[in-house]
């Protein structure tokens, strides 16, 4: 399995449209070996993941094989009956957040890309959790403001430059024990610069210091791919 997405990656890097995570950029070694330790990926995650790097432009957007695994553990712990994903991209983590899915739960998934819609559409339908996936192409910040829903699990994988405003709109959608999770708060190793030029890496401090800073949350940053930020509401 991991022979053959790294002819993929290869092949991408060779034409630098692939940005590699901190962690596997800095040793690929130990990141192979952490991939081929983890559990089984099912078949249809497989599937997906291939076609995403044989017919999307940045493939290196999907959610990692391991942080795929990371996501369908918490979720199958939890067994959450409202979930949350702000960036569905081509649908990776949105099916691994289903797994752990309550019987009589629901996920929603946002997206603001009409020309990629087709292919988690079509993976949603193939799944057995069909019936269970809301997939709404629609501004996150649109959404938030007008739902009222309260929501147990919470992934943000999205635009870097409106992190620390999702923070701001999904804290009163959380309940004491939701739990909510930030990708790429590492951002390359960007957030180590002290004067940062991109926005996008301004937005990410001020993301990690405004969720350090909350006492509403307790939070780990797990230096798992490119940096996830575990929260949890107390």
């Amino acid at each position: 399995m991991f022979h053959a997405f790294s002819l993929y990656l290869s092949k991408f890097e060779s034409t630098k449209t692939c940005r590699m995570s901190f962690f596997e950029e800095k040793n690929p070694e130990m990141d192979r070996y952490l991939e081929t330790h983890a559990s089984t990926e099912p078949e249809i995650l497989k599937k997906l993941r291939k076609e995403t790097y044989q017919k999307t432009t940045q493939p290196h957007m999907i959610s990692g094989y391991q942080q795929g695994r990371l996501l369908t553990i918490i979720s199958q712990m939890m067994q959450p009956k409202n979930i949350l994903e702000i960036g569905t991209f081509t649908g990776y983590a949105t099916l691994c957040l289903t797994t752990g899915l309550a019987k009589d739960g629901k996920i929603t998934t946002l997206d603001v890309n009409e020309d990629l819609a087709y292919l988690p559409r079509k993976y949603f339908a193939e799944s057995e959790y069909s019936n269970q996936i809301n997939f709404k192409i629609q501004d996150a910040k649109e959404f938030l403001r007008e739902t009222d829903e309260i929501f147990d699990l919470i992934f943000i994988d999205a635009d870097k430059e409106n992190y620390a405003e999702y923070f701001r709109l999904i804290k009163p959608k959380t309940k004491s024990g939701s739990v909510v999770l930030f990708d790429n708060v590492l951002w390359y190793g960007k957030v180590l610069e002290e004067n940062p030029k991109q926005k996008s890496t301004l937005m990410i401090k001020e993301l990690n210091d405004l969720i350090s800073k909350d006492d509403d949350f307790e939070n780990l940053i797990l230096p798992l791919r490119d940096g996830v930020n575990f929260l949890r509401r107390k």
